[in-house]
């Protein structure tokens, strides 16, 4: 299985926003550290506050913040939101599905239940998990002071 980069990226911007409590962030913030295109990054950070992970603030004195504690982030609603859209296999995809075998494929099967294993582990992951006591990530990322949910 491999992650997309609009998953990879958005998780980095939580995880930035995360280890930057207490003040709004900006995408040029952002793009150096977590080594993205701010185009990039306000494509995944417009998604990421629609779909309630980021606080968006516009103006002059505009940025972003996390939503919810950092506790309260599970990561693999991150993922679905991120990688729901991209078949794992061609006999996933309803379009453009040529594969004369999806009626009686078992291996489909598997790959769902391979997938949903997947998700269900992330579904045990906050991004507090992440962060917390995480001081390598501190020194790439910025300062920040953990405080945990519980």
């Amino acid at each position: 299985m491999r992650i997309t980069k609009r998953t990879n990226i958005a998780i980095r911007i939580l995880m930035f926003c995360a280890v930057n409590p207490g003040r709004l962030v900006t995408k040029s913030d952002i793009a150096g550290p977590c080594n993205a295109s701010e185009n990039h990054l306000a494509q995944v950070i417009n998604r990421l506050g629609q779909r309630g992970f980021l606080h968006t603030q516009r103006g002059r004195n505009g940025g972003l913040r996390l939503a919810r504690a950092p506790g309260e982030i599970v990561i693999g609603d991150v993922f679905r939101e991120f990688e729901s859209e991209v078949p794992l296999a061609e006999c996933f995809a309803d379009l453009y599905n040529s594969c004369p075998l999806k009626a009686a494929c078992r291996l489909r099967l598997a790959i769902r239940d391979a997938a949903e294993a997947f998700y269900g582990h992330l579904d045990g992951v906050t991004l507090d998990a992440l962060v917390c006591d995480n001081a390598p990530l501190e020194a790439i990322l910025g300062t920040f002071r953990c405080e945990h949910v519980a």
